[in-house]
């Protein structure tokens, strides 16, 4: 779906922007691209922008939010970083995203198979790196109290603590950030919590929030 000016933008509602992706997926998964005119976006995107919604997501090689929601150039904002972890960078840009670019719906991509999330549970420390698997440790630790038979290491202890880490990361959003808590509150956006397979191409869903004007 592309907005076409500010106005569309305005009248857009976080419900909306979500159904966007929905609908993206399953194009996705059906093998049904309508975003595929690229150097036409290019010419209708040259002045300005106006995408619907910023989606945080790893920085893992398959899971690039354009391509499995078949949005095309200047439909969302997309910040990736390993982990699709939380830092006062990316909830800065959350807020640019949202207070002054119009964006109506924050997302938070987690991932089957995720390699930071491995590493994070593997106990992996290399450089700066060391510090950012650091915040995967509250999922880790609910993993472990809730799985006490599960091996923190297995393949299905570590897509738990993917999991895991979309919903500690969403409900964390508004406790850094009071300019998003007062957009969210006021109902002028959303925040959903998602999960890629990325042996399907399939996205669940995972958490809504939403509040009614």
């Amino acid at each position: 779906m592309r907005l076409h000016n500010i106005e569309d933008q305005k009248s857009l509602t976080p419900e909306l922007a979500l159904s966007f992706l929905k609908e993206g997926n399953k194009r996705f998964v059906a093998n049904l691209k309508a975003h595929s005119n690229l150097l036409e976006q290019v010419n209708d995107t040259q002045a300005n922008q106006f995408p619907f919604a910023i989606i945080l997501s790893c920085i893992d090689s398959r899971t690039s939010a354009e391509l499995i929601f078949d949005q095309g150039l200047g439909d969302i904002f997309s910040t990736r970083i390993a982990g699709n972890v939380l830092n006062n960078d990316i909830i800065g840009s959350m807020e640019f995203a949202c207070k002054l670019a119009g964006s109506k719906l924050i997302v938070v991509l987690g991932h089957s198979h995720c390699g930071a999330i491995t590493g994070a549970c593997h106990g992996t420390e290399l450089g700066h790196l060391t510090d950012l698997l650091a915040k995967v440790k509250p999922s880790i630790e609910y993993v472990k109290q809730n799985n006490k038979d599960l091996d923190i290491h297995s393949k299905e202890a570590v897509d738990k603590v993917a999991f895991h880490n979309v919903e500690y990361t969403i409900d964390h959003i508004l406790n850094k950030s009071t300019v998003l808590k007062q957009m969210y509150e006021q109902g002028e956006i959303g925040i959903v919590g998602a999960f890629y397979k990325v042996e399907t191409g399939e996205v669940d869903f995972v958490k809504e929030m939403f509040v009614k004007k």
